[in-house]
């Protein structure tokens, strides 16, 4: 069994954090596996190199270890590439160029990532595609690529459940991803996960509760390039009084900051409700 922590540094890590990672490495004990550390660095435009070594600070702070060396995305673009390359050729990718308001505007309706691309660059080939356009995956010509029923075993809830993937959900609540951003031209977390998980081995995801609508999108990419489907398990998010989730966004107190205030690794498994 071989699971994964995989932390992006765009942000210092605070108590939604703490609680993944704690559920990531229990999780891998309980099993009798293993629990990677991984940094999801693509974000070219929001990562520092200061937030990266809170990560590793604050994770070893919490009693926390991991086999190294430890990936890297940035450091493995080629990998992300070649299977754009081999998407490319399939047809099965396309140039795009809209902006968020331009999906807007073409009516878009809500889906389980922000809106649902209307298809409004799908005409287009990769051979037309500019330096500044973002690359999208086409569902539509994907699931007609893909045999046999799409499903994955998730053990996160109270009994295990076997979840089936419907075609609907995957066009009407998913649609077409974008796979490598636009302007900076760095692999889309959709890729770069999938392909990582798959080269790394990943038996089991251990992730929150606010990516299991986009699970579906995963699975099929898997079932596209020849991955093997790992088991699933989405944990609950950590909120506050209000019941708003607890995020880098939100700009949440970060673990750093509990830390040097004089909180304890016991404080922050209080403050989270956790218990060993």
């Amino acid at each position: 069994m071989l699971t994964r922590f995989a932390p992006s540094p765009t942000g210092p890590l605070h108590l939604g954090h703490a609680y993944s990672a704690l559920t990531v490495w229990q999780v891998a004990r309980d099993m009798g596996g293993t629990a990677l550390l991984r940094i999801e660095d693509t974000d070219s435009t929001r990562v520092r190199p200061a937030h990266e070594a809170g990560i590793y600070e604050d994770l070893a702070w919490l009693g926390l270890s991991w086999p190294t060396p430890v990936r890297r995305q940035s450091d493995h673009y080629a990998d992300y590439n070649a299977v754009l390359d081999r998407l490319g050729k399939a047809g099965l990718i396309y140039p795009c160029s809209c902006t968020r308001r331009q999906i807007a505007d073409a009516g878009a309706v809500p889906g389980a990532d922000g809106l649902v691309y209307p298809g409004t660059c799908r005409h287009r080939t990769v051979g037309d595609a500019q330096a500044s356009d973002g690359l999208r995956l086409d569902i539509g010509k994907v699931l007609e690529r893909v045999d046999g029923p799409l499903q994955y075993l998730e053990i996160g809830t109270d009994a295990p459940a076997l979840i089936k993937i419907t075609k609907d959900t995957l066009i009407n609540t998913i649609g077409d991803q974008i796979l490598r951003r636009k302007d900076t031209g760095d692999p889309a977390y959709h890729l770069a996960c999938v392909v990582d998980d798959a080269l790394q081995g990943i038996t089991h995801v251990v992730r929150g509760m606010d990516l299991y609508d986009l699970t579906p999108l995963h699975v099929l990419m898997q079932a596209l390039l020849g991955y093997p489907t790992p088991v699933y398990h989405h944990h609950a998010l950590i909120t506050d009084a209000a019941g708003k989730r607890l995020a880098k966004i939100d700009h949440s107190k970060a673990l750093a900051r509990y830390r040097a205030e004089g909180a304890t690794p016991a404080d922050i498994k209080n403050m989270i409700g956790w218990r060993d």
